[in-house]
Formats: C-alpha cells, sequence, structure tokens
C-alpha cells in the first residue's frame, strides 16, 4: 500500500464519525475532501465528523437537492452532493469550481462526475460497505 494510502474499517456510525474528526482536525484554508461510495455508505457521516472538528454545532445533512450548503466554523465549509448532476459542466455553471480553489474547507459527495475538476491537492476518500456491514474507508493524500 503507498505511503499516502489508508484504509481503515469501521464498525459503526460512531466510528465513521470519529474518523470523520479526525479528519477534520488536518484540516487548513483549501482543503478539499472527495467522498466516493454506495449510497447509504456513511459519506454525510464522515462530513458530520470533519464539521464537528470545525466547530460546526448546526446539523450537518446531505444536500442532495440544494447540492450545495455552507457552514461557518474555524474555516467556512462548503458541503457539496452532486448525485443529481450527470456533468462537469453542470458544477461549473453552478459556480462550483470557485468552491474548489478557495480559502474554504470544501467536502464533495459523489465528486467522482468532476474528477477532471478536482485540485491535486484534494483528499480522497472510498468508501464501501462490506459483507458484515462493516464500512471500509480508505483515505488517500494525508496521514490521519
Amino acid at each position: 500500500m503507498p505511503p499516502d494510502l489508508l484504509s481503515i474499517i469501521s464498525h459503526s456510525d460512531q466510528q465513521t464519525l470519529e474518523i470523520g474528526k479526525r479528519l477534520g482536525k488536518i484540516c487548513q484554508k483549501g482543503t478539499v475532501f472527495s467522498l466516493r461510495g454506495p449510497l447509504g455508505s456513511g459519506k454525510t457521516i464522515l462530513a458530520k465528523g470533519i464539521a464537528l472538528s470545525l466547530g460546526i454545532t448546526e446539523p450537518v445533512t446531505s444536500p442532495t437537492f440544494t447540492i450545495i450548503q455552507e457552514y461557518n466554523g474555524i474555516y467556512p465549509l462548503f458541503h457539496i452532493d452532486l448525485y443529481r448532476l450527470d456533468n462537469p459542466e453542470e458544477f461549473e455553471l453552478l459556480g462550483g469550481e470557485e468552491l474548489l480553489f478557495n480559502e474554504t474547507v470544501t467536502i464533495i459527495e459523489w465528486s467522482e462526475i468532476i474528477d477532471s475538476l478536482l485540485p491535486d491537492s484534494t483528499i480522497s476518500i472510498n468508501i464501501s460497505i462490506e459483507k458484515n456491514q462493516d464500512r471500509r474507508i480508505v483515505i488517500q493524500g494525508v496521514s490521519i
């Protein structure tokens, strides 16, 4: 496994939330997280943990219908859900590319839609559901 690739097994939503909190502690202005995984895999739970580490106390929910949700904490946080988009052009029309290169923390669920637009420094997180319903969380681009 490459040195910047970390694989963690989460046995519960609480453990996934804690992994998110650990990720949130390494955030700085301009951090971009790419979250990938099937429906129900825990992407939003991980995002909630990151938000908690940024001092965000309001409820963090999946922005599936609003697409982009903004929160204020230690750093501003943009939580983006691209599930309903079909291509990178739709993201660009929303002004989304600006959110990838600024002074905020950005979390993008279903980010595979905009692979070509993601900064090189993006922290990629792939979540898969194991046969026993545990979650395998593979993080690339940072050590926590």
